[in-house]
This record gives C-alpha cells, sequence and structure tokens, in this order.
C-alpha cells in the first residue's frame, strides 16, 4: 500500500508548507502540492497527476477536504473515481477514512458544509459589491477598450491592425468592437 499526499492552497502569497509536514509525517510517501483554487477541479495538474497514480489498495491523504475540493459534485466524483480504483481516501485533521462506513458518512456531511461554506462566502461578496456599487464606489472594471476611438479610427479609413497598434489594444478587440455595430438585430 502506498500513501500519497496531495496539499493545495488557493493562492501565491500562501504555502502549502505546513500541510507537506503534516503529510509527510503521516506517512506519505509521495507528497504533491499546488497553488490553485478549490471551486473545481479543472486545471488542477497534480490533483490529476495523484489520482491517475493510485492503485488497488493505495491512499489518498489530505489534511482537510476543502483542499481536495469545495464542491460537494467534485468531492464525490474524486471519492467515486477512487473506489473505482479500490483506493481510500484518508484526512489528517478530520475523522475521515473512507475504509470504514462512519469515516464516509463524515466525508459527506463535511463535503456539504464545505460547499455551504463556498456558497455564503460568494453571497457575502455579491453583497458587499452590491453595497459599493450603491455608494458609488466600486464601479466594476475599467473599459480596457475605447469603443468611440476605434469606430471613429475604422471611419476614417484606418486599418484594423494600425487602430489596434496605435489603441494598443489586440486586433480582435478591434473587430470585436467592429462587427458589434453590423450584427442584424433579432426580431420578435
Amino acid at each position: 500500500m502506498t500513501s500519497i499526499g496531495y496539499a493545495r492552497v488557493s493562492t501565491t502569497d500562501q504555502d502549502c508548507g505546513i500541510q507537506i509536514a503534516a503529510l509527510t509525517a503521516a506517512g506519505c510517501d509521495v507528497v504533491r502540492s499546488e497553488q490553485k483554487s478549490g471551486t473545481t477541479t479543472k486545471g488542477r495538474s497534480e490533483l490529476e497527476t495523484v489520482l491517475s497514480f493510485l492503485r488497488e489498495g493505495d491512499e489518498l491523504v489530505v489534511t482537510r477536504i476543502d483542499r481536495l475540493a469545495r464542491s460537494l459534485l467534485d468531492l464525490e466524483a474524486i471519492v467515486q473515481s477512487l473506489a473505482a480504483k479500490k483506493a481510500t481516501l484518508r484526512a489528517t485533521e478530520q475523522p475521515i477514512d473512507t475504509s470504514s462506513a462512519a469515516g464516509r458518512a463524515f466525508l459527506q456531511m463535511l463535503g456539504v458544509f464545505a460547499e455551504f461554506e463556498t456558497a455564503l462566502r460568494r453571497e457575502r461578496q455579491m453583497e458587499g459589491v452590491a453595497k459599493a456599487k450603491a455608494l458609488g464606489v466600486y464601479k466594476g472594471r475599467k473599459k480596457s477598450v475605447d469603443g468611440e476611438a476605434v469606430r471613429s479610427l475604422n471611419a476614417s479609413g484606418v486599418k484594423p491592425s494600425a487602430i489596434a497598434k496605435q489603441l494598443g489594444i489586440s486586433r480582435a478587440s478591434v473587430y470585436r468592437v467592429i462587427s458589434y455595430e453590423f450584427q442584424p438585430q433579432t426580431i420578435r
């Protein structure tokens, strides 16, 4: 049996060092880590590597399940993938061990709470943005393309490549502004 550890932090200003030390102390033969958001499993190459490496009888070890997934759907997919390989999941800081019925039940409960926490955080963020907009503090991201300048230069005969170079934007942005004006309107 091989114990493979997986550590994850969300941002580049965070460090996986504490998780890696805990996983090594828990007896992991290999520890992989990455700095990626946990809201999705897409783009998490180290997690993909770990999951592809696991074999029958192996165990995936994390410090907490929120390091593995923050979505119940993603967590269930990972656990099903492990079960299909006859591998297990264990958390060092939580009573989770999918080799037992109690460990599987606790995993499911914690997964629900992790997803709930993510939803609450998103709600609080949106409330803060709405409040800032109401106060006039938050106006969203500044426009990176001056549509009027693009249209003006285009009307005076300047080619899209020259417009892009002059305004310091991509040709795709120029074409997007120009073609938007020529989109046929849908009649309802």
